[in-house]
C-alpha cells in the first residue's frame, strides 16, 4: 500500500530540476543584458494593475511551469531595475549574482536563525559575518551584533540598546511614564528613521534636538556641545548622540572624533548611522574621514547598500553586545534554547525584535569571500570615482551646475544656458526634469535640496556603472533639460 499523501505543493526531483534550470536560464539571460534594457517601463499604478489583473483567489491550482513563466514576465518586463548601470536613485545597491544564488540555497534549508538549536550552522555563519563586517570597517574583535532587515531596523535596534544602557534602571518595569525628559541629539541631515524611533518608542518628536549643519552638511559640534549643556541646566536627561557616515542627501560624514569626546565627557551613548557610507572606511585614502568610529557604542551598516547584497539585510554592530541582550532577552518556560555542552549558544532572538528570523547572512558571507577586502576596495573606490566624474562633468558643462560631491553621491542641477532668472523657476524646472527622467527609463536619479537648491542627485552603489554610463547620463540630462525648459516656456 502507498501511504504517501497527495500534496499539491510537492515537486518530484525531475520537475524541480527542470523548473530550476529554466528559471536560471531566464535569469542569466536577464542579467547578461540588463544594461540594454530600460531601467523602468514607466507604467502607472493603474497600468500595472491592469497587467496583473484583478482576479480573485483561485479555487484550483495551476501548473508550476505556467506560474513561473507568467511571474518571470511580470517581474522582468514591468519592474524598476536597480541593478542597471544607470540606476543612481536613492541608495539601493546592485544585487550581486552570488547573493542571488545564495538566497536560493538559504531558503532551501530554511533555518530559523532565532535560536541556535533551530539553526546551528546558519547561526555560526551569521556570527562570523558580523565579525567580518566589523573587521571590514576597522573595528576591534569585541564588537558583536545582529543582522536586520535594513537601516531603519538596524538604527532602531541601536536606539533601544542606548536607552536601556543610559536610562534609569526602572525603565523596564515602570516605562517612560516614570522617566521624564530623556533627550537625544542628531544633525538636521539625519535620516528620517530617528523621527520614527522617537515617536514609536514613546519619546515624542520633541525629544529630538536637531543640531545645525555646516556648509558641507556636517553636524556643528560646537552647537551640539552647547545644546547638551543647556539641556543639563534645564534638568533634561541626555542619553544619545547620533553621528552620520554618509547623509542621504549629499554623502557628508560627521566629525566623529569630536562627537566621541563630547559623548565621553557626558557619559552619552554614541551611535553612528553608517547604513550607507561606513563601508568607505575600508579605503586607505578615506580612513582619516572615518577616524574614531571605534569610539562608537553602536554602528548601523547596510550590506544591501554599498556591499551589493540583494535586499534585504542591514546590521547593528555594538561595542558591547551585552547591551542588546539586556534590551531584548526573555526566557519563557516554553523556550528550551540554551542547552549546550561545549560553549554558550548564541540565540539571536535575544539581540533584536524578531524571534523567527530568516537566513540573511549567507548572501553577505558568500560575497565577502568571493570578493575579499581588496575586491571591495576596488569596487567602492570605483563608485566614488564615477560620482566624481559626474560632478566634474557637470562643473564643466555650460548648462549644468555641480553642487556637491561626497563619497559616491553627486548633486547637480540643470540651468539653461545664459539663464539669469529666479530660483523658483529652476526648482520647478529641475523637479519636472527629474520626473521625466524617472519615467523615461534611460537613467534613474533622485533629488536633494542643498542650501535651498532643488538638485538632481546621483548615488552610485553599483558595480556595473562605467565611465561610459556617466558620460551618457550627462548627455541625457542636458537633452531632457532642454526639452523641459522649452515646454515650460511655451
Amino acid at each position: 500500500m502507498d501511504h504517501r499523501r497527495n500534496i499539491p505543493l510537492e515537486m518530484d526531483k525531475s520537475e524541480f530540476k527542470k523548473l530550476g534550470y529554466q528559471l536560471i536560464d531566464t535569469l542569466s539571460d536577464f542579467l547578461s543584458t540588463i544594461d540594454q534594457k530600460p531601467i523602468t517601463s514607466g507604467e502607472t499604478p493603474r497600468q500595472i494593475q491592469k497587467i496583473l489583473g484583478e482576479a480573485g483567489l483561485p479555487e484550483q491550482g495551476k501548473p508550476a511551469s505556467e506560474l513561473f513563466s507568467r511571474a518571470s514576465d511580470l517581474l522582468l518586463q514591468h519592474s524598476l531595475f536597480n541593478g542597471h548601470p544607470k540606476f543612481m536613485g536613492y541608495i539601493t545597491g546592485s544585487p550581486a549574482p552570488i547573493g542571488i544564488l545564495s538566497e536560493l540555497l538559504a531558503s532551501t534549508v530554511n533555518p530559523n536563525v532565532g535560536a541556535n538549536i533551530l539553526s546551528p550552522m546558519a547561526t555560526a555563519i551569521e556570527k562570523q559575518t558580523i565579525q567580518w563586517l566589523a573587521e571590514f570597517i576597522g573595528l576591534g574583535p569585541g564588537y558583536g551584533g545582529i543582522l536586520m532587515s535594513g537601516g531603519n531596523m538596524a538604527n532602531f535596534n541601536a536606539f533601544l540598546a542606548a536607552r536601556t544602557a543610559k536610562a534609569p534602571k526602572n525603565l523596564k518595569e515602570d516605562g517612560l511614564a516614570k522617566i521624564d525628559d530623556l533627550v537625544l541629539y542628531c544633525s538636521k541631515a539625519t535620516h528620517t528613521w530617528i523621527e520614527k524611533a522617537a515617536v514609536l518608542f514613546g519619546h515624542g518628536s520633541k525629544a529630538i534636538r536637531w543640531i545645525a549643519t555646516d556648509t558641507v552638511n556636517r553636524m556643528k559640534t560646537d552647537v551640539l556641545a552647547a545644546a547638551i549643556q543647556e539641556d543639563l541646566r534645564n534638568g533634561k536627561k541626555p542619553f544619545l548622540v547620533i553621528g552620520t557616515a554618509g547623509d542621504v542627501s549629499t554623502g557628508a560624514v560627521d566629525d566623529f572624533s569630536t562627537i566621541a569626546k563630547i559623548c565621553k565627557d557626558h557619559d552619552l551613548w554614541f551611535h553612528i548611522d553608517g547604513a550607507y557610507g561606513i563601508p568607505a572606511a575600508v579605503l586607505p585614502d578615506q580612513r582619516a574621514l572615518f577616524k574614531s568610529i571605534g569610539e562608537a557604542d553602536s554602528i548601523a551598516i547596510d550590506p544591501h547598500k554599498w556591499l551589493y547584497a540583494p535586499l534585504e539585510v542591514g546590521c547593528t554592530l555594538v561595542k558591547n553586545p551585552q547591551h542588546l541582550i539586556d534590551t531584548y532577552s526573555s526566557h519563557p518556560v516554553y523556550y528550551n534554547f540554551s542547552a549546550s555542552e561545549d560553549m554558550p549558544a548564541t540565540n539571536f532572538y535575544e539581540y533584536g525584535f524578531q524571534n523567527s528570523r530568516g537566513f540573511r547572512a549567507l548572501k553577505v558571507w558568500m560575497a565577502l569571500q568571493q570578493v575579499g577586502r581588496i575586491g571591495y576596495v576596488n569596487m567602492i573606490n570605483n563608485d566614488i570615482v564615477m560620482a566624481r566624474r559626474l560632478f566634474d562633468a557637470a562643473a564643466s558643462h555650460p548648462e549644468l551646475e555641480a553642487v556637491t560631491n561626497s563619497l559616491s553621491i553627486t548633486t547637480l542641477r540643470y540651468v539653461p544656458a545664459g539663464y539669469t532668472g529666479d530660483e523658483d523657476y529652476l526648482k520647478k524646472l529641475n523637479e519636472s526634469l527629474l520626473n521625466d527622467l524617472q519615467r523615461g527609463g534611460e537613467v534613474f536619479l533622485s533629488n536633494a535640496v542643498v542650501e535651498g537648491k532643488y538638485c538632481l542627485r546621483g548615488c552610485i552603489v553599483n558595480f556595473r556603472t562605467t565611465s561610459k554610463d556617466i558620460d551618457e547620463i550627462v548627455e541625457i540630462v542636458v537633452r531632457d533639460g532642454r526639452k523641459v525648459h522649452q515646454r515650460m516656456k511655451t
